[in-house]
């Protein structure tokens, strides 16, 4: 077995949330508790920071992890989906787990479990090969994020030294909720007795619950962005964003850099200030320096893509894995402050999305290319084009996503803009395509 087979194992002989959808979701943690035992409880030979959240928890993770690998700590990764390499959701200090160690630990699974007899979905198997591979590797800490929700999540079996919720938005709604109370009764659900939970954004619907849930575990609650004020950045001629922080009504970290364009990371940033904060409080060895480089080079140390990436010049193109109505609102709030003679954007999402919320939100003045990824939950290109024109989204169709990027790339002058969202899938392809 290589790792062609292997990924083919993985991919398409274990239930995938991001390939099929709801089908593949387990709303339990028996697989996970099972396998974790089998494998001698890895989870608990290192120490964690749990990551949940609607959007923005991919971005805090990979800025702790670079804050952390910066300071001089063997840092553990683990977020999902994956763009490119399924290696990406299992790093350590910035690296991919090796494709021998992905293929040798799968095929003794697949050993042990001949006497085992489990049928764990992709995302239980995967949580627990990065676990096994943070405590071989010794690991000092390890950043992990959840996959969908928090309390049923199968990252949920740690005890981490910190918890953190991005913040809640309407996605997943037919797993997680209607309404964003159900959704952070969901999220929520990291939060573990005694530790530390940190709220990046305060929102009126949920502030309650984390509250009440805070208190029956005894576990201090801090609203970062209470304290923690962004009121805006620039953009250096390095194209790193530059901030200015507020804190109790005074200037800090002045000129902090961020090697991430998008200007939403405004409102991630607060939660990883104040983690930082807390684990400092904790005996964590994270001097100003260490935070300073963190930031200036967490894609950079990371690996982290997707996030208002630039893959192109003349014309510019960018990408951005916003997929949910919260998301699609912040990047067309930066396309709007964006110079461009023409725009032109690349679209495909996943059929179990809110479509009809998130076209309302897109810019009418573009031209559009709507297509699908290459996975089982993409939504038919045609379907699209006829429920955007609904919107006012004027476009064609495309069968594929080669097909639309390529036919934008054609039509686009040296001064537009292709901008590419609306489902990770679509920027995985055209990533991959531009390399």
């Amino acid at each position: 077995m290589d790792y062609h087979n292997v990924l083919n194992y993985l991919y398409n002989r274990l239930p995938m949330y991001q390939r099929t959808g709801p089908a593949a979701y387990k709303n339990n943690l028996d697989n996970t508790l099972l396998l974790d035992k089998k494998y001698h409880s890895p989870h608990q030979k290192f120490r964690t920071i749990h990551v949940a959240g609607t959007n923005g928890k991919g971005s805090v993770s990979h800025i702790l992890a670079s804050v952390f690998q910066a300071a001089g700590y063997k840092t553990g990764l683990y977020t999902s989906p994956h763009l490119n390499d399924f290696r990406e959701r299992i790093k350590i200090n910035g690296e991919m787990i090796p494709e021998a160690r992905v293929v040798n630990w799968t095929k003794n699974f697949l050993i042990n479990n001949k006497k085992w007899g489990t049928e764990p979905s992709f995302f239980e198997l995967t949580v627990i090969l990065a676990f096994d591979y943070f405590a071989e590797e010794k690991v000092d800490i390890a950043i992990i994020e959840t996959g969908l929700g928090g309390r049923l999540d199968s990252t949920n079996i740690i005890s981490p030294e910190l918890s953190i919720i991005t913040n809640i938005g309407l996605d997943h709604t037919a797993i997680l909720g209607n309404i964003p109370g159900e959704i952070a009764y969901e999220k929520a659900g990291i939060i573990k007795y005694k530790t530390p939970v940190v709220i990046g954004t305060t929102q009126p619907e949920t502030e309650n619950i984390f509250k009440e849930i805070a208190a029956v575990k005894n576990a201090p609650l801090f609203f970062a962005d209470s304290e923690f004020k962004i009121p805006y950045s620039t953009i250096d001629l390095q194209g790193k964003q530059v901030f200015l922080i507020e804190k109790n009504g005074r200037n800090i970290y002045s000129g902090l850099k961020l090697d991430l364009a998008g200007m939403y990371q405004r409102r991630n940033l607060p939660a990883v200030l104040k983690s930082v904060e807390l684990m400092q409080e904790k005996g964590w060895r994270i001097s100003e320096n260490d935070l300073y480089s963190g930031f200036s080079d967490a894609a950079k140390r990371t690996g982290l893509m997707g996030r208002w990436q630039i893959i192109g010049c003349n014309p510019k193109i960018i990408c951005d894995t916003g997929h949910n109505a919260d998301g699609i609102k912040q990047v067309v709030s930066q396309l709007q402050k964006t110079s461009y003679k023409s725009l032109n954007i690349v679209f495909g999402v996943v059929n179990d999305k809110d479509i009809n919320h998130i076209l309302a939100l897109l810019p009418s003045n573009a031209n559009y290319y709507f297509t699908k990824a290459n996975i089982p939950r993409a939504l038919n290109e045609k379907e699209l084009l006829l429920l955007a024109g609904k919107y006012g989204l004027k476009g064609k169709s495309f069968a594929s996503v080669p097909e639309a990027f390529n036919a934008a790339r054609k039509n686009a002058e040296h001064d537009d803009l292709i901008f590419a969202c609306g489902s990770t899938f679509i920027v995985a392809e055209i990533i991959a395509i531009n390399n």
